[in-house]
């Protein structure tokens, strides 16, 4: 963790494009964490976190630049780790729950229930679906896959966000809603 901090000024103060060294650098923490095995996937970015406190940010990357100060950096930087990873941590357990919540309500279905379960499972990882592309990733057809989108529309699992008759998009709202969260311009 502190060589990714360390690396993270050195990569600023190099600052070595044009545009996008910002963003770059913010991905290169999450990038050598993982290439160090310290993370399984890309999942710890403090981008927001470090523009949350932008003028403490570049205060503290400043000081380090003219006067050398790595530990009042390093303490910022170690101190958005962990607030970022509790957060991380936070709401991967709410997804669990609302993943287990919306699971329990299938249960309710009937011969309805292993399509809309394995519609349920490619939300998770797809939140917005076409009918075409559900049917496609379940292997159903387009009637079963629009039947069983109509079941998770009942019991309030998607949402139909096109309003159109044809090509209409569904969304997994409570799973987006959760992801969005604390991601508002600042």
């Amino acid at each position: 963790m502190i060589k990714a901090g360390l690396a993270h000024v050195q990569f600023e103060t190099i600052h070595p494009f044009l545009d996008g060294n910002g963003r770059l650098g913010r991905l290169l923490i999450t990038l050598y964490l993982c290439e160090q095995g310290i993370l399984e996937e890309p999942l710890l970015y403090l981008s927001l976190y470090l523009k949350t406190h932008r003028q403490t940010y570049y205060a503290l990357l400043q000081d380090v630049r003219e006067h050398g100060r790595w530990e009042v950096w390093l303490d910022f930087f170690l101190t958005g780790v962990r607030d970022v990873a509790r957060q991380a941590h936070e709401a991967a357990r709410a997804i669990s729950a609302i993943f287990a919540e919306d699971a329990e309500k299938l249960s309710s279905l009937g011969r309805g229930a292993p399509t809309a379960r394995a519609l349920h499972a490619i939300l998770q990882t797809r939140p917005l679906l076409t009918i075409g592309t559900a049917a496609e990733l379940a292997g159903v057809t387009f009637p079963t896959a629009t039947s069983a989108l109509a079941r998770l529309l009942d019991l309030g699992i998607v949402e139909e966000v096109t309003g159109k008759a044809r090509g209409r998009v569904f969304a997994y709202r409570r799973y987006l809603d959760l992801l969005s969260e604390g991601t508002e311009p600042i």
